[in-house]
């Protein structure tokens, strides 16, 4: 049995021919129209134009080669069960492309929309490979429809054996939707710093289906299961807003001029706010005396840092330019001293002296 109703003649292959090359010849100008489109796009601000033009370089160029096709099988002289499989071929070859763009459009738009926030050092990959599976297995019903495959005991079974599935993957599950529930209710965010109860602390980089990525100031990853992280008591650096103040404590001698310590601080303050990069120009300098010890006079100074990372070389700096700057003024930083005062029957009393005083031991002979 043939698959053509006649013999075929020249004439015959003459309009499918046609048909063929101008699906051909339209793919490839649509293909140059395209590539010219994405250099525009790239000059764009928004990503997102860059990611629908390369969807639309690979589904345009085959939907002008298979309607050329579909147009040859058409004038030629088959017979109806094979056109009706021709049609069907071409159907689902061009469902699979359109299914396979489709995702990768949607996958590369979610992770662009992930990224889009400052500060963010990776995307969030649980919400990519779920829409891309989700289209993914809508494409795969659609061919079978088109193929005309009954879904409908499918989605049957795969309910019933989904669970029994749930029942099996119930840690795994569990992560799954720890991490959604993370991401939709906003309070970790790939690129924030986070510390953790149980001590783990750094930069999330990712959150995917099973696990939450954490990069350390020391650049190693801790591997956090979603589940383990939506449970842990959790302090978030960058919220609700990514600057933060540090506090510094700091003493002077007890015959300092207060007033004179305060206004020198304020200023070496103001100095490392201006100058540092990361800290907070605007950040008004702020010191608070607020103990008499042993042998100093108390006081903390409040800085402001631009985000977390920041506030160690903001420190660094702060220090050695606060200690500089006291000597220059002779102001004194006292170091803790002590008076032992030696009774004959190893009786110790020990006394603290003031501030800056050298030690010394005094023994007592009683007779």
């Amino acid at each position: 049995m043939t698959a053509f109703q006649r013999d075929l003649t020249m004439d015959d292959l003459v309009v499918p021919g046609i048909a063929v090359v101008a699906g051909l010849v339209a793919a490839f100008l649509l293909r140059i129209l395209l590539k010219w489109l994405g250099k525009h796009a790239d000059r764009t601000k928004w990503s997102g134009d860059d990611v629908i033009v390369a969807a639309l370089r690979t589904v345009v160029p085959a939907a002008a080669i298979a309607g050329g096709i579909a147009i040859a099988a058409a004038a030629l002289p088959l017979t109806k069960a094979t056109q009706r499989t021709t049609n069907q071929v071409l159907t689902v070859l061009l469902i699979f492309v359109v299914t396979v763009a489709a995702a990768r459009l949607v996958a590369s738009l979610m992770r662009s929309v992930t990224q889009s926030r400052p500060g963010v050092a990776g995307s969030a990959t649980i919400f990519v490979n779920i829409t891309r599976v989700l289209v993914l297995a809508i494409g795969f019903l659609v061919v079978l429809q088109t193929l005309g495959v009954s879904i409908a005991p499918m989605l049957t079974a795969l309910g019933v054996g989904g669970l029994a599935v749930a029942l099996a993957l119930q840690d795994t599950l569990a992560n799954l939707f720890a991490g959604i529930h993370i991401l939709a209710s906003k309070t970790v965010q790939p690129g924030d710093y986070i510390r953790l109860s149980s001590g783990e602390e750094g930069y999330v980089e990712d959150i995917n289906w099973r696990q939450t990525t954490v990069r350390a100031l020391s650049n190693n990853l801790v591997v956090i299961p979603n589940g383990e992280l939506a449970k842990s008591n959790m302090t978030n650096f960058m919220r609700p807003e990514q600057q933060l103040t540090i506090l510094v404590q700091v003493g002077v001698a007890y015959d300092s001029d207060l007033e004179h310590v305060e206004r020198v601080t304020i200023e070496v303050v103001a100095e490392v706010m201006t100058e540092i990069t990361g800290a907070v120009p605007d950040h008004e300098p702020l010191v608070r005396f607020h103990t008499f010890g042993d042998s100093r006079i108390g006081f903390t100074v409040i800085l402001g840092v631009g985000e977390f990372s920041d506030q160690f070389r903001i420190k660094h700096e702060f220090i050695k330019r606060l200690h500089k700057r006291y000597r220059a003024e002779g102001i004194r930083i006292p170091a803790p001293t002590r008076t032992v005062a030696l009774q004959q029957g190893a009786v110790v009393i020990p006394q603290q002296r003031g501030a800056g005083e050298a030690g010394e031991v005094t023994a007592a002979r009683f007779d």
